[in-house]
């Protein structure tokens, strides 16, 4: 009885969500990707993270690695001092979700953004967000972060 419930546990061990180690890796690589790519808009560095069949799912930008290196050439034309503060990093198992202020210029307001990737083989496989811009007044003392 024994044997079989400590079999049992290593079993449940071995197939349960990942590790410590695995979400915190996972945490690094998109905060490093986010970085990269946001931050520096290094499309060569960022692209290290991604997936070959990356999977995006907002609407305006395209699938693949190219999709990123188009976001960032209008961004680097557009608006080069473009700067992403991550305040929160939630991680469970493959899912990374970051809490951003984008801000496009020094002086914006910015907007709140929430984006979520999930990972497959230590990369980014697929990328979901939403945003909303940082309003001037609010009808709460709490704020956006």
């Amino acid at each position: 009885m024994e044997k079989t419930v400590l079999a049992l546990a290593l079993l449940l061990l071995a197939t349960s969500s990942a590790r410590p180690a695995d979400v915190a890796a996972n945490k690094a690589i998109v905060l490093a990707y986010y970085d990269a790519a946001f931050n520096h808009k290094d499309f060569d560095k960022a692209s290290q993270f991604l997936s070959p069949h990356y999977i995006q799912h907002r609407p305006t930008a395209a699938d693949g690695p190219d999709g990123l290196r188009k976001i960032l050439e209008g961004l680097r034309a557009k608006f080069p001092q473009s700067h992403g503060q991550i305040k929160h990093v939630l991680a469970d198992g493959d899912f990374v979700a970051l809490h951003i202020l984008f801000k496009r210029t020094p002086e914006a307001r910015g907007e709140a953004i929430a984006d979520f990737y999930r990972l497959a083989d230590g990369k980014i496989a697929e990328h979901w967000d939403v945003s909303q811009d940082v309003p001037a007044t609010t009808v709460n003392p709490n704020g956006m972060f």
